[in-house]
């Protein structure tokens, strides 16, 4: 599993995407089908965020990551 995820994409998901979609859940009711979809959004928005790779990334070939967050320590 590649980092295909650069440093702002992940901020903007985790900063402003995940408290967007809970509260959105919160107001349209968080049992309702829309809630819960908003929801499960929300953490797959945070796990990919966390982790710095997304699959829908990965099969559209779609690269956020910039050559300088690319680059490690030693290289």
């Amino acid at each position: 599993m590649n980092v295909n995820m650069g440093s702002i994409d992940r901020l903007v998901r985790a900063v402003i995407v995940v408290p967007v979609a809970i509260v959105i859940a919160v107001v349209v009711g968080v049992g309702s089908v829309a809630g819960i979809v908003l929801l499960a959004l929300a953490a797959v928005m945070l796990a990919t965020s966390a982790v710095g790779f997304c699959p829908l990334y990965k099969a559209l070939r779609i690269n956020t990551r910039s050559h300088s967050e690319s680059v490690g320590p030693g290289a």
